[in-house]
């Protein structure tokens, strides 16, 4: 069967490295015993890996013409292919309600989503790993005090260790993107309670970052009663007189239960 198109629409660049396919596919060697889905396979360069290491494997992919392909080519697979969107995908339904592990080499264009939607079983989902474009994959793994530090981070870092585990380059792809890549690796923390509101808590993460170069005493100004405005560093310290980025993960936690307590008040 011939070889299927990229698709611009789809964020397509099928990578075409065996290497690195393997060296992707053997991030989760570790996570043998748990169902794995692969998200976007295409033409299933890493499927094939994920197959040969013994993994209980579906792939979900959108793209029919990819679908099909991999129904010619890979008849091992047989009903483990869910032609779906994955930001639409049920992964309980899909699944099962057991533990899982999520890979790819993820669309660019929605790989924020991707996670985003993995955060969403973050109870089910123990190792999510793949492909992103490096500067994302950059942000996603960045810690207190970097540039790239944001709302992507504190809001996996919350709930996942996050490691930056190599990068490949843009000629390993057809058609080749004009940015780097970046391998990554997300596995569940032990923390099932952050401690605070999570509903506020990601309000105040989005609120903070959305204007980053403010203290967190402006940033923050709506979210706060205005009564309580003057007394801020006198009651807690320094804490909103900080940029976003100089925080962690737990003085976020903080933070929310602060404001939480202004309002409440």
């Amino acid at each position: 069967m011939q070889q299927v198109r990229a698709k611009k629409s789809l964020g397509q660049h099928f990578l075409i490295d065996l290497d690195v396919a393997q060296r992707i596919a053997a991030t989760i060697d570790a996570y043998k015993h748990l169902p794995v889905l692969e998200v976007g396979p295409g033409m299933g360069v890493l499927t094939q890996f994920l197959l040969q290491n013994g993994h209980n494997l579906k792939v979900v992919e959108l793209d029919s013409e990819s679908v099909e392909y991999l129904k010619a080519n890979f008849p091992a697979l047989d009903q483990r292919i869910i032609e779906r969107d994955f930001l639409k995908l049920d992964l309980r339904e899909a699944m099962g309600e057991g533990k899982m592990v999520v890979i790819g080499n993820y669309p660019y264009n929605i790989s924020s989503q991707i996670l985003f939607h993995v955060l969403d079983y973050k109870d089910q989902v123990t190792c999510c790993s793949g492909m992103f474009q490096r500067e994302v994959a950059q942000r996603i793994a960045a810690g207190p005090g970097s540039k790239t530090y944001g709302i992507v981070s504190v809001l996996l870092q919350a709930w996942y260790d996050i490691e930056y585990l190599f990068t490949v380059d843009e000629n390993v792809f057809d058609p080749p993107p004009k940015v780097k890549s970046g391998v990554i690796r997300l596995v569940r923390n032990n923390v099932t309670d952050l401690g605070c509101d999570e509903r506020l808590f990601k309000s105040v993460v989005k609120t903070s970052f959305g204007q980053r170069r403010k203290t967190l005493r402006n940033s923050l100004r709506g979210m706060i009663p205005p009564e309580s405005m003057p007394r801020l560093d006198e009651l807690y310290g320094d804490i909103f007189k900080q940029r976003p980025e100089q925080l962690s993960v737990a003085e976020f936690v903080e933070l929310t239960n602060i404001i939480k307590n202004l309002q409440n008040k």
